[in-house]
């Protein structure tokens, strides 16, 4: 395999030998801008896991065994990932970056085997799923408390290509954490979530959760996303989409404040309630301390206006608008976790959290967020 030049030069050098089914995507696109704006030091961090995934991907004519190599590359990409969060290096754009530089590659590049687009589309989403650590799960027999965290890829990046997520960091520093907690271990397992629609609505939620669910298998879930000035428990996702802000494929629903639009799930409108409940042990998560306020927010809106709800049943003849994790896919994740956790009639409680909004990447404030973050994780587990 010949050496790689820098991912910039990959990516527009490699475009026009792109097959027609599998060109690069908009993020994949802004791969040359990442480059020239964030430095190598970012954008490159990962290049060596990039470059061992390749070579063993290009060096095998059997189309299971290269399947297998990228799912295991992919979770190697994930662990280095973790790995670098937790000694220290808080930036989890290299991720994002690294993983956006294997998928352009594997989209220019054939393996030893004549391959059909739906096979590369199958090696495209394995990567995918290997390095948002969902093939990484794994909790120990010890752990007797077990939480499931899920944070969010930077978006927005046509804004600020240079935005970072702390939610995306959280997950990179919270994975395989074990602690003591009255006497029984706990143990955090995490994933990152895709800024894209079309994951949602292909049922990307519903897969990841179900058979923890379903089967009782951890005791805590949470979904966490960057939002306003404080830390924002939010008791009431709303159904519908609202937000006028692309995914980070630039794709916009046509959902507006004015026309709220229901999400699909596997080709069919998502079906529930205008609104449904976290069940979050709210009170002990707001105890954690730190620079942030820890807010139980009720704040919603219908067509009707926007209004700070009480109770759930006093939404239920309402058309949401906004839940109080707003119209976008912070609220969403939440809605469809809760819908899901209502319909397989689980006992795991279940919520989303909004971190305080950061500005580009700042290491310091995302830090300060991670900790307090860990508190309000431990603190809840306390009370369960």
């Amino acid at each position: 395999m010949k050496p790689l030049a820098t991912l910039a030069a990959l990516v527009l050098a490699s475009a026009p030998a792109l097959s027609a089914a599998f060109p690069t995507d908009v993020e994949e696109q802004r791969l040359p801008q990442a480059q020239a704006e964030l430095g190598t030091e970012v954008t490159q961090r990962y290049q060596a896991q990039v470059e061992a995934l390749l070579a063993r991907y290009e060096a095998d004519r059997d189309e299971l065994t290269v399947t297998r190599k990228v799912a295991e590359d992919g979770n190697a990409l994930w662990r280095a990932a973790v790995a670098d969060v937790q000694s220290g290096h808080l930036d989890d754009r290299s991720l994002y970056w690294g993983r956006l530089a294997a998928r352009a590659e594997l989209k220019q590049r054939d393996p030893a085997f004549p391959i059909a687009d739906w096979q590369r589309g199958i090696l495209l989403d394995t990567l995918e799923k290997a390095s948002r650590g969902m093939s990484d799960i794994q909790f120990d027999e010890a752990s007797q408390l077990r939480v499931l965290l899920t944070g969010f890829d930077p978006f927005l990046l046509d804004r600020d290509i240079t935005q970072s997520n702390p939610s995306g960091l959280a997950a990179l520093a919270l994975d395989g954490k074990r602690w003591q907690v009255n006497g029984r271990q706990a143990q955090i397992e995490t994933v990152m979530i895709p800024v894209r629609f079309e994951d949602f609505d292909q049922g990307l939620v519903e897969a990841l959760l179900t058979p923890y669910l379903r089967d009782n298998k951890v005791d805590l879930v949470v979904t966490v996303s960057m939002g306003r000035d404080h830390f924002d428990l939010e008791r009431y996702p709303g159904r519908n989409r609202s937000a006028s802000a692309p995914d980070n494929l630039n794709v916009l629903t046509g959902a507006s404040k004015q026309q709220p639009l229901p999400p699909k799930l596997d080709g069919h409108t998502l079906n529930g309630p205008e609104f449904v409940e976290f069940s979050l042990p709210v009170a002990a998560m707001q105890k954690a301390e730190g620079p942030w306020q820890v807010l139980d927010n009720r704040t919603v809106t219908t067509t009707a206006g926007t209004q700070e709800a009480k109770h759930l049943y006093g939404l239920q003849s309402s058309v949401s608008v906004e839940g109080s994790g707003g119209g976008y896919l912070s609220n969403e994740i939440s809605y469809r976790s809760i819908l899901l956790k209502e319909l397989l009639e689980s006992r795991v409680p279940l919520g989303h959290i909004h971190t305080p909004r950061i500005t580009g990447h700042d290491p310091k404030q995302e830090a300060a967020i991670v900790e307090q973050l860990e508190a309000m994780l431990d603190l809840g587990l306390r009370a369960l």
